[in-house]
């Protein structure tokens, strides 16, 4: 194992000011992900791509190691995206994608070291007075605990500590995140209510979604996907990650109870041997797909299914997919996970099934019914939300605290209890005014 000191970041590391230079004057928002930018497109693209019309953005995500390059010196890789996107236009500012590269063989001391090093130097000459930190990882605080901001944020959108292969430090550095954070908002329901308690500015910000992208399904009259095109009706569709979180048993269960239909399944396999996967005549796995692309599978589609796993790693999902789902006017049935079962299944949008068996039954019955009235029920819930709306509610929170922050802190003999900041978690009786 190599020493934390025994390389250094090369002295030409690049600084902010030089990636996107058009948008010096922006505020920047810093954000540290355990997810890749161009992973599927979920929670962090979506805000994000929104976030850059008003900040500079930087999306830092975890390191790679590799001995290739500039003599295994440790760098930061900078890709910028100036198609940063919103629904109304191009943003301005984009966003960034840093990576960094590690030679192989560090500890996790060195580790830390360089992370600290290259981050530094990325943000070197840029004012914190306005900056605003984004935590998707509460292990990047091992590396940035000592950043100045004017706000920082801890957007939770998964129970991490819960997934397969997490770090057993992941808890500590969470209660780390939430000493640190002004503001946390979370991935669902569920997941606000287990956190709600252990900060006074917990927010809930369910999935959203992007309406307009996915309704391209319901009018889509071109050429089907041509991995697609041969397969028959009626076919039942999943797209999303495919990992620890779904359970296969049940995938495989009910490609047997109903050998007539055909069940596509799109997405990346990760954290789990793709051999385990169960394997069919009717059962097509097509591999990921990209963003832009779904619609038009999912226009192929007679209904849809979410084969969730019951276990820790799901217990607070809140699964971005639902409400996509729904926009593109495909029927769907899930496995009672928490934050779909309310409210989609409380609302008949969505059936909830336990086991092979009930999914099979419930999946006859979407087959065949009328869609008319569970069409206009979906667009009215569907109404109510969308990531531009999430994204414009968070960022009056985000200036919000800036703003209080900013006053001048006046000392009141009469104040016997800690300040809080204007922004405070609904009292445990209530629902947060964001859902």
């Amino acid at each position: 194992m190599q020493d934390a000191r025994a390389l250094s970041p090369r002295p030409l590391s690049p600084r902010l000011d030089s990636i996107t230079p058009g948008a010096a004057r922006a505020p920047d928002l810093v954000c540290f992900s355990h997810l890749r930018w161009d992973f599927v497109r979920q929670r962090p693209q979506h805000l994000l791509s929104r976030a850059a019309k008003h900040y500079r953005v930087l999306f830092i995500e975890e390191p790679v190691f590799t001995a290739e390059g500039d003599a295994g010196l440790p760098r930061m890789d900078i890709t910028p995206r100036p198609e940063g996107v919103s629904p109304d236009g191009v943003s301005p500012h984009g966003v960034s994608v840093a990576v960094p590269v590690l030679p192989p063989g560090l500890n996790d001391d060195a580790v830390t070291f360089h992370l600290s090093q290259l981050v530094h130097a990325l943000l070197a000459g840029r004012d914190p007075s306005s900056r605003v930190l984004w935590y998707y990882t509460p292990a990047a605080l091992d590396f940035t605990g000592d950043l100045p901001a004017a706000v920082t944020v801890y957007d939770n959108m998964d129970e991490l500590s819960a997934f397969l292969g997490a770090s057993h430090q992941l808890l500590a550095q969470e209660n780390a995140l939430f000493a640190k954070a002004d503001l946390v908002f979370t991935g669902g329901m569920s997941l606000y209510a287990a956190k709600r308690h252990r900060h006074p500015a917990v927010h809930a910000f369910p999935s959203s979604i992007d309406a307009r992208h996915f309704a391209q399904a319901l009018s889509y009259d071109g050429a089907e996907p041509a991995d697609q095109a041969g397969i028959p009706h009626p076919r039942i569709g999943f797209f999303g990650v495919i990992d620890e979180r779904m359970d296969l048993d049940l995938v495989g269960q009910l490609a047997d109870l109903r050998p007539d239909w055909h069940f596509i399944m799109l997405g990346p396999v990760v954290k789990i041997d793709a051999a385990s996967l169960p394997r069919r005549a009717n059962l097509h796995w097509l591999g990921a797909k990209g963003y832009d692309e779904l619609p038009r599978y999912l226009a192929g589609w007679d209904a849809g299914f979410m084969p969730f796993a019951l276990n820790e790693a799901t217990r607070f999902i809140s699964p971005t997919k639902t409400p996509e789902f729904l926009a593109a006017g495909v029927p769907l049935v899930s496995t009672p996970i928490t934050d779909v079962v309310n409210p989609y299944g409380t609302k008949d949008l969505v059936r909830i099934a336990d086991g092979a068996a009930a999914m099979a039954i419930h999946l006859d019955g979407l087959l065949t019914q009328p869609r008319d009235l569970w069409r206009a029920a979906v667009k009215r819930q569907l109404a109510a939300t969308s990531w531009d709306k999430t994204w414009a509610a968070m960022r009056t929170l985000i200036e919000g605290v800036a703003a209080a922050k900013a006053q001048p802190v006046r000392k009141s003999p009469a104040a016997a209890q800690p300040a809080r900041h204007a922004f405070t978690a609904a009292p445990a009786e209530q629902e947060p005014a964001h859902v």
